[in-house]
């Protein structure tokens, strides 16, 4: 690297050290900042030598990014940015703590994935899923969509992994000169890992038509837009390779969105030559990303913590938690979004018949919400309470992003 980016390189992983040893967090956006600052290139200078796989998407992309490195690092060292910080600042961050690697996973947010892909000239490129985020500042999905198409068509080398059953991603995925969009192009590779959140894409983005669907496919009533056949496919234990292959897939993660999680990571880890019988066992090796899904006994009780940020997301943490007092915290500050009014399009109607509680700064516009859902719940003020209130066994809490960190400090940062 050039003088200037060992220097801010160096600085940066500093930054980052002091810190942690300052309890101020994990560094992951602080050196970042500071390197940039330093050399405004640096993030490319750091990506120069090294294959990057880069995991967008709304929902899954901490999970997917995590399984995805542990699948890559059958072939050797994998720098990534294991915290979640999604950002350019966290991504040089990431690259600069690692050092000289050989391979990168790194989590996008989807809104820098056009500027990480000029930064990186990463090698594939895993594009999840797109739904309503954030409403007051999270640009409109077919928008979101739009931008990612355009990224990609700039980069025609670039592999691209995506999600077959996300009518926006497969649009998003197929170059505006493909015609006939039921042709796969050759540098695509689809996988099947489901979507049960179907609000945000019955609007074809190509001509306008709708989306119609039965079963697991779906296709434009009027133009060529449709579900491609899928490469990488999800059943109950397991997944299936473009050869037909079935790999069981024992993970420490709940739900069978993890398992579609999974597959995706195979998929990627397979671009760069790992064969899924060397990347499912580490696979197993997962057992908590960044505090999602860590279990901790406080006073008796098991308390999991499970991460739902918007519609989408809530409706798979349903399906993770168990049978079991759940406690639900809310709030709305900046990294949440203002809006909360996306309650409204998630169905609580799967919490009734266990104990609800709820809390966070936005306690009361969950109450009117489960009000309208009739779902009885209690309302708790602290993180504590909530523990004294449920009796000895399992605690379930499904939070969004400041509220579950909030909790996870209380539970001294579990990780």
């Amino acid at each position: 690297m050039p003088l200037r980016a060992k220097v801010a390189s160096s600085v940066s992983r500093t930054a980052a050290a002091l810190s942690r040893a300052a309890g101020r967090g994990d560094g992951s956006v602080i050196g970042g900042w500071i390197g940039l600052k330093i050399d405004p290139e640096l993030l490319a200078h750091l990506s120069a030598g090294r294959a990057i796989a880069l995991v967008s998407g709304t929902n899954g992309k901490t999970t997917t990014t995590r399984l995805a490195a542990a699948a890559v690092s059958a072939l050797g060292k994998v720098a990534t940015n294991s915290f979640g910080a999604n950002m350019p600042t966290g991504h040089t961050s990431a690259l600069a703590k690692a050092g000289s690697t050989p391979y990168a996973v790194l989590e996008v947010d989807e809104h820098y994935l056009a500027q990480v892909i000029e930064a990186t000239d990463p090698h594939v490129v895993a594009l999840l899923n797109l739904s309503r985020d954030q409403l007051d500042r999270a640009k409109e999905v077919a928008m979101m969509a739009q931008l990612w198409r355009a990224a990609l068509a700039r980069h025609p080398d670039v592999r691209i992994v995506a999600n077959a059953d996300d009518p926006m991603v497969v649009w998003a995925a197929t170059p505006p000169a493909t015609h006939d969009q039921r042709i796969t192009p050759p540098h695509v590779t689809w996988f099947s890992a489901g979507q049960r959140w179907h609000d945000d894409s019955w609007v074809c983005p190509e001509c306008g038509s709708t989306i119609q669907r039965s079963g697991e496919q779906w296709w434009c009533t009027g133009c060529p837009l449709r579900r491609p056949d899928p490469q990488w496919t999800v059943d109950d234990e397991g997944v299936l390779d473009p050869t037909g292959a079935w790999y069981k897939v024992k993970l420490q993660l709940p739900g069978k969105v993890n398992v579609g999680n999974a597959a995706t990571a195979l998929a990627v880890a397979a671009e760069f030559g790992v064969r899924p019988f060397d990347a499912v066992p580490r696979l197993a090796d997962v057992t908590s990303v960044a505090g999602r899904y860590a279990q901790v006994v406080r006073d008796g009780r098991t308390v999991r913590l499970l991460l739902a940020k918007n519609p989408a997301s809530w409706l798979e943490a349903f399906d993770m938690a168990d049978e079991a007092p759940t406690l639900l915290s809310i709030n709305a500050r900046d990294p949440d979004g203002l809006d909360t009014s996306w309650l409204f399009d998630v169905d609580f109607a799967p919490l009734r018949g266990r104990q609800v509680l709820i809390t966070g700064d936005r306690a009361y516009d969950l109450a009117v919400r489960l009000d309208v859902n009739d779902v009885p719940f209690q309302h708790v003020r602290t993180f504590d309470e909530a523990v004294r209130a449920v009796p000895p066994g399992r605690l379930e809490v499904i939070a969004n992003y400041t509220a579950f960190q909030d909790i996870r400090a209380e539970l001294d940062r579990v990780n």
